[in-house]
């Protein structure tokens, strides 16, 4: 029973550990060995396709004027450049503003999702490069342009680019922090190989890249790995930058995290992510390191605590173990009421884990539903 207890903490342990600091340090060894000259276009090089932007809003009265007026100030000649607004089943006047603000084609859609709101959209659209973006995602003037650089390259089918978060206020979220660790990754992968995910505020896709998936399934997690397996490139562009509001509370963000992930796990379990199928071998370690730990997490840290509490009287490493992982709860807890930075990084690292078991736990109780409602706080 003993042996078994210790393979089991030092296996998950081991698996945590690597997927939070190890696989971060092998990408970055892997990179330093190669040397690769990446090669990369500089945006004033890009060509000036014919664009459609596409923004599917639901419930966006308050900011799709905005959103329609920054597209329309993007650096990008305008008779190239066609903005369309997909209104999924909007119960408010989020078509007539969209119309008002000078957007070129407004859709008004039954509600049946985000997913099929843009298939809507694409379906009409003129341009031979696809790009999308969230209501509230402000785009910087030559985020375009950087974007559509990259489609110079051989083989690129998706390009995303760099989302950065804003508080109005003192709000207790951490999630600027992680983004920041999660964008060195992504350039990482993205310079090596392919990103493993994207993110749903700022990206574009060839026209004949585009993939019709399942409704509750999300471009951001569903097409970078699908358009792999397909033969194409999908790559971050860090010069094509984006600012979002973030939800100011760590439980705000838990709540969204939860969300994103009920979605998150039908493209794991049933989506193909799981099959090995069309990845290359430094890709697939990636969708294995980046992806599937960390989705496992919140099971491996759960191994290592029971694993733990039954090795506690086998010597001091274990007690100091038990230790720290009590400690990191504890700091967790006490977040919720002292806004101390530690404590406060404690409980986004505590709830960010817990929100991907609650994600899948919605996804087996009840299913996920393709529609969606924008997260309080962001707008």
């Amino acid at each position: 029973m003993s042996a078994v207890a210790k393979t089991a903490f030092w296996g998950s342990a081991a698996l945590v550990v690597y997927a939070q600091a190890g696989y971060p340090l092998l990408l970055a060894a892997v990179a330093r060995a190669r040397r690769r000259p990446e090669g990369v276009p500089r945006p004033t090089d890009a060509l000036e396709p014919s664009v459609s932007l596409i923004v599917a809003a639901h419930r966006e009265a308050d900011v799709i004027a905005a959103k329609v007026a920054n597209a329309r100030a993007l650096d990008w000649p305008r008779e190239r450049l066609e903005v369309i607004v997909a209104c999924d089943g909007s119960p408010d006047d989020t078509p007539a503003r969209a119309r008002a603000a000078g957007a070129d084609l407004v859709l008004e859609l039954p509600w049946g999702g985000k997913v099929r709101a843009q298939d809507a959209a694409v379906a009409r659209a003129r341009g031979d490069l696809l790009a999308f973006s969230d209501a509230n995602a402000l785009w910087e003037p030559g985020a375009l342009r950087a974007l559509a650089a990259r489609f110079a390259e051989p083989g690129v089918g998706y390009v995303c680019g760099q989302v950065r978060f804003v508080n109005d206020g003192d709000g207790s979220n951490q999630e600027g922090l992680y983004w920041r660790y999660e964008m060195a990754l992504r350039a990482l992968e993205s310079r090596l190989a392919s990103i493993t995910a994207g993110n749903g505020a700022l990206y574009a896709v060839r026209r004949e890249a585009y993939l019709h998936v399942d409704p509750v399934m999300g471009h951001d997690l569903s097409f970078p790995f699908n358009l792999v397996k397909r033969g194409w490139r999908a790559v971050y562009e860090p010069r094509a930058l984006a600012t979002e509001r973030m939800v100011p509370t760590i439980e705000g963000e838990f709540a969204r995290k939860r969300r994103m992930m009920s979605h998150a796990w039908p493209i794991v379990l049933r989506g193909g992510m799981l099959s090995p199928r069309g990845y290359p071998p430094l890709f697939a370690l990636m969708i294995v390191s980046h992806r599937l730990l960390r989705y496992a997490a919140p099971g491996l840290h759960a191994i290592a605590l029971g694993a733990n509490l039954a090795l506690v009287g086998a010597g001091r490493v274990y007690v100091a173990a038990l230790g720290a992982q009590l400690t990191v709860g504890a700091a967790a807890l006490a977040g919720g009421r002292w806004p101390h930075r530690a404590l406060l990084v404690a409980r986004y690292y505590v709830l960010t884990n817990a929100s991907i078991a609650a994600g899948l736990w919605d996804h087996v109780r009840h299913g996920t539903p393709a529609g969606w409602t924008p997260p309080a706080g962001t707008r």
